[in-house]
């Protein structure tokens, strides 16, 4: 399939032939992988014309992309179990389970990553539809946690929020430890119970002997 990105036509699309192209889109890649998925195999499995997919879809890493976005912030939704803690193992559970358990997006998303590190323009797109949307998700949580008093004004959310999905995604894509349920917990467990105060800086050290300046 050309990967080469298609400007659409500026018709209404279909909500309808959308959803039918999705879920055609997801049953192909699960059955036969990311490298034979085609235009073509969408349209026939989809019901829908071929010409369609290429006015709404620009390439096909957007259109992988455009449909397990929308797959993966319905299957994670927002937890809210009164806690920082739990709503983070919850968080993080639903996100491995949906990475491993029925309907896997792991090998979907690999496939991804490996798009965004030769199409510099495909990048942008991942970083907007679907990193952006789970690091909102995960904003919302430590909001509720900060309007219940649990989350000092003094942490960095953003912060925060760079540890859990680096924690993921490096486990992810090098494979080297589980992203279980244990996982979950301890990683939830250790960014939810951090000092009360602000922790002092810690002091400079000089290159040449690691003296203090």
């Amino acid at each position: 399939m050309d990967s080469t990105p298609r400007p659409h036509t500026g018709r209404k699309r279909s909500e309808a032939s959308r959803l039918a192209v999705q879920h055609a889109v997801l049953e192909l890649l699960r059955s036969e992988g990311y490298a034979a998925l085609t235009f073509d195999k969408v349209a026939a499995l989809a019901k829908v014309g071929k010409q369609t997919i290429y006015r709404w879809w620009s390439s096909k890493g957007a259109l992988v992309l455009d449909a397990l976005a929308d797959e993966t912030s319905e299957r994670i939704t927002e937890p809210d179990t009164g806690t920082l803690e739990g709503d983070l193992s919850t968080f993080l559970r639903r996100s491995f389970e949906v990475l491993h358990g029925d309907r896997p997006t792991e090998p979907i998303l690999k496939a991804l990553v490996v798009e965004t590190q030769v199409r510099p323009e495909f990048l942008e797109q991942f970083r907007h539809q679907f990193i952006e949307r789970r690091r909102q998700a995960l904003r919302a949580v430590l909001e509720r946690a900060h309007s219940r008093g649990e989350l000092p004004a003094w942490v960095d959310r953003e912060l925060l929020i760079d540890q859990v999905f680096g924690a993921l995604w490096y486990r992810l894509l090098f494979g080297h430890a589980p992203l279980d349920r244990h996982f979950a917990d301890a990683l939830a467990h250790h960014l939810a119970n951090f000092k009360a105060t602000p922790s002092e800086p810690s002091p400079r050290r000089k290159k040449d002997g690691g003296r203090k300046d």
